[in-house]
């Protein structure tokens, strides 16, 4: 039997069935967390994770390097490719003051839909700016739409096909400048080969890896990559 494909096989299913949970998660969160507290909000979702249903966000555990990144950079203008359920937009505009721009995009209309739910029980729908297009619909404009000259911090955690295509229609765009830095989530599982060969061997980048595991299982590898610009 070819393992691959049997892996490749449990992941499709494991995301068609974590799609179809997505009501029941937003239930669960406005059932279960506090509302307006940021933090038991993130902590509900995780516990649905483990013990509910497998979620496609960075979790808990991949989640503290994106803390620690947040808190390293400090971030003043934030972009998000992937909001999902919102669970990582959290994390990030928890650790920020009130003046920050934070824009986070999503393709799927039925979680844009339940993310605006999940961010006016968090309390934060004034702090975040949803946008429901497909990514490369959206890049181009965002310097004009927003008069924004670049970003300082970039979470990348869409479709990982994209990755680099992203990437680089940021970098055409001047939205990347020096400074900025990208964090990309599950660069290993299911992983975005093209993406990493380009951001570490781009001379104009420093690049780390910081190794985890797939959100919410320990029994598959992932990590982090995190760029900066030179």
């Amino acid at each position: 039997m070819d393992s691959h494909k049997d892996t490749e096989e449990v992941h499709r299913e494991s995301m068609k069935k974590m799609l179809n949970s997505r009501l029941d998660l937003k239930d669960y969160v406005l059932k279960n967390a506090r509302q307006g507290d940021i933090q038991n909000i993130i902590d509900t979702i995780d516990q649905y994770g483990w013990t509910k249903q497998w979620l496609m966000n960075i979790g808990d555990q991949k989640g503290k390097i994106l803390d620690q990144a947040i808190q390293t950079r400090k971030p003043k203008i934030i972009l998000e490719l992937g909001t999902f359920l919102g669970y990582s937009s959290l994390r990030i505009i928890s650790q920020l003051p009130d003046n920050v721009l934070f824009i986070t995009i999503e393709a799927n209309s039925q979680s844009a839909e339940i993310v605006r739910s999940i961010f006016e029980f968090a309390g934060v729908t004034n702090r975040i700016n949803i946008i429901n297009d497909y990514s490369d619909n959206v890049i181009p404009h965002l310097s004009k739409n927003f008069n924004i000259d670049s970003f300082d911090f970039i979470f990348i955690d869409h479709f990982k096909d994209v990755y680099l295509r992203d990437f680089k229609m940021l970098e055409d765009t001047r939205l990347i400048k020096a400074g900025t830095m990208i964090v990309a989530d599950n660069v290993i599982t299911p992983g975005a080969p093209d993406y990493l060969k380009y951001v570490r061997n781009n001379p104009n980048y420093t690049s780390t890896f910081y190794e985890g595991k797939i959100e919410y299982r320990e029994d598959l590898d992932d990590g982090v990559e995190i760029s900066i610009r030179k």
